[in-house]
């Protein structure tokens, strides 16, 4: 069954549920007032004609004094202990109650009675009578006044039932097709994109606040996940196929030279294996890249503590000093503190350290220090430097600004784009200073 038919299904048994045991609970309410009342009125009725009754005994005869008293549709008697039947007196319209067998009740009697499928009031009072013995005086009543108001209300009750299940049908329908129309949608959309392959999102109605936008923008928001993640990937097999091409045919090409002519010339062994061995580890680096620029922003786990720029720096001076033996010179005052994520950070200068190695033999300056509202690393290299028109696409990926040298040093044109994306996860501002023939100034800014 669908979701529209079992809202639309369930909502309705409810409220005609609800709307019946209301009207159940207002005629039972209703009706036992009603009796209620009719007991009370005829004790009240039968204590005072007991009274009159107990006065006028002497003076009237039993059955004159009875009649006096008779109700319209009842019939009032005396009742003597140990007799089935006392003297008694019935209106024309219940007859069939003078055949009824009396009992004598020692002290007050009030009760609801069915007689012929009837209902009647009764009550028995004791008097005393005429030679001083103690007798009842029983009045018996019916109550088909009450039992025709109560069919009326019976009447009225499903009358009301039934026609308010009309609106509740429809506000039902109403209500279901309200609740199924975003999620049709949602699923409509998703068929859509199953099957054109492009990624679609909702329309949404801003001004409500509801559930159901709510799953809205979460269906968009996955969209969005879902097409960035597919965006990634794509441009991940883009980028692999493209840049691979160059080192694998560089590979395939010496493997084949080795394969004709590599155990005769000895030369062409060791330069075909060097450049085997250098275009594996250029592979290898990119791929590390490539595969880092393919995580979302999300994936950083970004760890921010506070850190002293100045123990970092001479860490990873140490460190380009044993592995390259090249010397990073470091100028700076005071100790510098910023809040950021250490990994993170040390990954950022290990790129533009290694940028700074490869374009440029001489020394590498870095200066440590803190404006008025933020601490910066500013790297200085004395390289070829880069044009001013190319310095706005360096962080592009896969751009180079010289092919040739890059490829010759082994860049992918990755590094600064990875750069980018470490600094925008840690709140780093890049700014990137160049002057051809002079070198590359690198600065970067912490929040």
């Amino acid at each position: 069954m669908r979701l529209r038919k079992k809202i639309n299904l369930y909502t309705a048994v409810l409220f005609i549920f609800l709307l019946l045991l209301m009207n159940v609970s207002i005629y039972f309410v209703f009706s036992n007032l009603m009796m209620v009342n009719e007991m009370n009125r005829a004790k009240a009725e039968t204590g005072k004609i007991a009274f009159d009754v107990s006065e006028n005994v002497n003076n009237i005869s039993p059955n004159d004094l009875l009649r006096a008293y008779l109700p319209i549709d009842g019939m009032i008697g005396i009742v003597i202990e140990g007799q089935r039947k006392g003297t008694a007196v019935t209106s024309n319209s219940e007859k069939q109650l003078s055949n009824r067998n009396s009992s004598f009740y020692p002290g007050e009697k009030s009760e609801i009675i069915t007689y012929h499928q009837k209902k009647y009031v009764f009550v028995s009072n004791p008097i005393v009578w005429g030679d001083g013995s103690v007798v009842n005086l029983q009045i018996t009543k019916s109550m088909s006044a009450t039992e025709e108001m109560l069919a009326v209300l019976r009447i009225v009750l499903i009358a009301v039932t039934i026609i308010a299940m009309i609106p509740v049908l429809i506000s039902s329908t109403i209500l279901s097709n309200f609740i199924a129309r975003p999620i049709r949608s949602m699923i409509d959309t998703m068929k859509e994109i199953q099957t054109s392959g492009q990624f679609k999102r909702l329309s949404l109605e801003e001004k409500s606040k509801d559930e159901l936008v709510e799953m809205g923008k979460t269906f968009n928001h996955m969209i969005d996940l879902l097409q960035a993640n597919f965006e990634k990937q794509e441009q991940f097999v883009s980028n692999a196929s493209h840049e691979l091409k160059t080192p694998l045919t560089v590979i395939e090409s010496y493997a084949s030279l080795l394969k004709r002519k590599g155990l005769e010339l000895p030369d062409l062994f060791d330069e075909s294996i060097e450049a085997i061995h250098s275009e594996a580890i250029r592979m290898r680096e990119m791929t590390e890249q490539m595969l880092l620029l393919a995580k979302h922003q999300e994936k950083w786990n970004i760890e921010k503590e506070n850190v002293n720029l100045n123990d970092i720096m001479a860490e990873l001076a140490k460190v380009y000093k044993n592995a390259y033996n090249r010397t990073v010179e470091i100028y700076s005052g005071d100790a510098i503190e910023a809040v950021t994520d250490v990994q993170k950070l040390k990954q950022l200068l290990f790129i533009f350290l290694d940028n700074a190695r490869k374009y440029s033999d001489e020394l590498i300056s870095v200066y440590i220090g803190q404006t008025s509202n933020e601490a910066y690393i500013r790297i200085e290299d004395r390289g070829d430097g880069i044009p001013k028109a190319e310095l706005p696409k360096v962080f592009d990926r896969f751009y180079r600004v010289d092919k040739a040298r890059n490829r010759k040093q082994g860049g992918s044109g990755l590094g600064l784009s990875v750069a980018k994306e470490i600094a925008d996860a840690i709140d780093v501002r890049i700014e990137m200073d160049s002057l051809e023939g002079r070198g590359t100034i690198v600065t970067l800014l912490f929040n």
